[in-house]
């Protein structure tokens, strides 16, 4: 049990995330390869949750509801899986894919499945003052307010991006296995909490 860290509903495992914050999940992209030459035009005039459009893009775009996930199906077999919010939601929406493609007459396989990258967010709470992190570690950071108000912050080990906002909100990506996101994040918790805005009152006479 100690390993299923919920926020709200369950405790959380403050051996794996001492922060007592544990990110959210909030896309995985997978790919997989399908193992054969796949007609484009023939799966998205069969297939009623597909779309074309080759002058666009080079792939079929197919849509599922459960797990909710977009698909894009290339004509070499290869095929991306977007939009899962876990590991196992991810497998089983490309198996699905792979079984409409089955039965559109495809002998369609299902190899070489993997996640390729993983997104979770999470709050801290508190404000950050991205100037001052951006400034102390210079050579992990990119911030630029006037193009992007988040702080882009690339960490080496493990190789993940995260996104720093003022608000306390973060973005990590990169991630090829969740607990790389988790490592990430009690990584850069404290020092998130070294640039906590602190909230000043003046008093004026």
């Amino acid at each position: 049990m100690a390993d299923q860290a919920m926020e709200g509903s369950q405790p959380v495992d403050l051996s794996k995330h001492p922060s007592g914050i544990v990110p959210t999940l909030q896309n995985i992209v997978s790919t997989v390869n399908l193992d054969c030459k796949l007609d484009l035009k023939a799966i998205a005039l069969q297939a009623r949750n597909a779309e074309y459009n080759p002058k666009r893009f080079a792939a079929v775009i197919m849509r599922i509801r459960e797990p909710k996930t977009t698909a894009l199906i290339f004509a070499s077999g290869k095929m991306v899986c977007t939009g899962a919010k876990s590991e196992q939601q991810s497998k089983l929406a490309a198996r699905k894919y792979a079984r409409i493609i089955q039965k559109l007459g495809f002998p369609a396989k299902f190899k070489d499945f993997k996640i390729q990258n993983i997104v979770g967010s999470c709050d801290v709470k508190f404000p950050i003052r991205l100037e001052g992190l951006a400034y102390s570690h210079g050579a992990f950071s990119s911030y630029e307010p006037e193009l992007f108000p988040g702080l882009i912050y690339r960490m080496k080990q493990p190789k993940i991006v995260l996104l720093i906002f003022v608000s306390g909100k973060i973005v990590l990506t990169g991630a090829k296995v969740r607990d790389e996101t988790y490592t990430a994040f009690e990584n850069i918790y404290p020092v998130l909490t070294e640039f906590r805005k602190s909230q000043q009152w003046y008093v004026i006479d």
